[in-house]
């Protein structure tokens, strides 16, 4: 999806952007120097840059400070899986020739004896892509839940089976609501039968802190060693006016994750996988992938920065 905002109006937009810093927290443009090399490597999400185009995409994601981009591979993402052939290898020469390695995506591959999934998982593989999000399944509910888990347990590792021909790693993430995957546990059960090597998990703190509440830790220790990427965002519990609680996505340490005790457990395991940076709160249209904004770029731009400044601060201080 080749979007009409160019690279010149890019970098005019970003060089107006540094003139008016005042208006902006300075320490946004202060890079982390210290311990960098403790961090991990963290890509954003490119659901909330697809009003860029591909090469205007890689160099906000630099210029911002990211080491990567999670690309969105799939139906109204940044790479339209009918298309997959000609616009990602466009995608992956924008992110290197911006000095990024095209490494995670995000799509909705579930099975290999889908045409499109093999297409596309054969494409990315050959571009260099190594790590990629699957799609969620959805339980039948003519079945039993733990019938429609064998179903998606052969699923899985069929998928596992081909990834490892084509040097990939697929991940499952945990999604709270009724989708497969909500409990960690169902994960888990899924994935017993898969190669660890070329199938895991992208955790998502966020959604296993909705659906895990305190026991989150468990299932931390549970899906650990199976874990090939992490999820960033954060949340709070607001009660609407109707009197119905709901979900509430906030910027990052804003809301109700215990950072410190999340990332002093992962230090702790020593895990070292990539992390994908989440905008999920309002962001004029940007937080569900807009290609048009109701607010200024500069406006998305600076949301994503504050939330990469803070990762880094809640990490180091763990």
């Amino acid at each position: 999806m080749e979007h009409p905002y160019s690279r010149r109006h890019f970098l005019k937009q970003t060089a107006l952007t540094a003139g008016t810093l005042p208006l902006l927290s300075s320490a946004l443009s202060i890079p982390f120097a210290t311990a960098d090399a403790e961090l991990p490597d963290v890509h954003i999400f490119s659901k909330h840059l697809q009003f860029l185009n591909y090469t205007d995409m890689a160099d906000a994601a630099v210029s911002m400070g990211f080491a990567g981009v999670d690309l969105t591979v799939r139906p109204d993402g940044h790479v339209s899986p009918e298309r997959v052939e000609e616009q990602l290898p466009k995608a992956a020469e924008a992110l290197k020739k911006a000095g990024l390695s095209p490494n995670l995506m995000t799509t909705a591959v579930g099975d290999v004896t889908n045409p499109a999934d093999n297409l596309l998982l054969k494409t990315a593989s050959r571009l260099g892509f190594r790590t990629y999000r699957m799609k969620w399944y959805q339980y039948d509910s003519k079945q039993s839940i733990p019938e429609d888990l064998l179903v998606f347990q052969r699923k899985i590792k069929a998928l596992g089976e081909l990834n490892k021909t084509l040097n990939l790693t697929g991940c499952y993430q945990n999604h709270a609501g009724l989708l497969v995957g909500s409990s960690v546990w169902e994960i888990w059960e899924m994935l017993k039968t898969a190669a660890p090597e070329s199938m895991g998990v992208q955790y998502d703190i966020r959604h296993a802190t909705v659906e895990g509440g305190e026991s989150w830790p468990n299932g931390l220790r549970l899906l650990q060693p199976q874990i090939k990427a992490l999820t960033i965002k954060d949340f709070r519990w607001e009660k609407k006016t109707t009197g119905k609680w709901t979900v509430q996505d906030v910027p990052l340490g804003e809301g109700m994750i215990d950072f410190k005790t999340y990332f002093n457990l992962l230090k702790k395991s020593q895990l070292r996988v990539p992390v994908t940076l989440h905008i999920e709160y309002p962001a004029g249209g940007a937080e569900h992938g807009a290609t048009k904004l109701s607010v200024s770029q500069n406006e998305v731009f600076t949301a994503m920065k504050r939330d990469l400044k803070r990762f880094k601060e809640l990490w180091l201080a763990a």
